[in-house]
C-alpha cells in the first residue's frame, strides 16, 4: 500500500482558465468603440482669425470650412455655398445641431454671410465662427 502512495504517475497541474479575461477585455473593447464620440473634421486647415473672446463650443456641431479660395468643404469635400443648405439638413434632421464654420481670415465677408444665411436657413441651432484664442 505504501508503495501506491509514492508511485510516480501523471500530475495534475493546476492552470488559469484566462477563457472568461479575454471575453470580458472584448467586451470593454466593444464597449468603448461604441460609447466614443467621433468628431468629423473638415478636412482642410484654416488660417482661422483670433479673438479674445473666444469660448469651447460643444462637440457635436457641424463642422463646415471656408478656405482661403473661397471653397466651402465639409468632410474634405468641397460642397459650395449651395450645398451648405442640404448638408445642415441631412444631418439635423433627428436632432438639430448647432454649425461652426472655420473661415480663413482672408475670405470676404460676402461669402461668410452668404454660408450663415444658408446654415440659417436650413434650421442650424446656432451658428458660430471658429476663432484662435490670443
Amino acid at each position: 500500500m505504501r508503495k501506491r502512495l509514492f508511485q510516480s504517475g501523471p500530475r495534475h497541474q493546476d492552470e488559469i482558465n484566462i477563457s472568461p479575461l479575454i471575453d470580458v477585455v472584448f467586451i470593454l473593447l466593444i464597449f468603448f468603440i461604441v460609447t466614443t464620440v467621433f468628431v468629423e473634421e473638415t478636412g482642410v486647415e484654416v488660417n482661422k482669425p483670433q479673438a479674445l473672446s473666444a469660448k469651447q463650443l460643444e462637440k457635436n456641431s457641424i463642422l463646415i470650412a471656408i478656405t482661403e479660395e473661397g471653397k466651402v468643404v465639409y468632410g474634405g469635400r468641397v460642397i459650395g455655398v449651395q450645398g451648405v443648405g442640404r448638408v445642415i439638413r441631412r444631418l439635423s434632421e433627428k436632432d438639430p445641431m448647432p454649425v461652426i464654420i472655420q473661415v480663413d481670415k482672408k475670405v470676404p465677408a460676402g461669402l461668410l454671410v452668404r454660408v450663415i444665411d444658408q446654415s440659417k436657413i436650413a434650421g442650424a441651432v446656432s451658428v458660430n465662427i471658429a476663432t484662435e484664442a490670443r
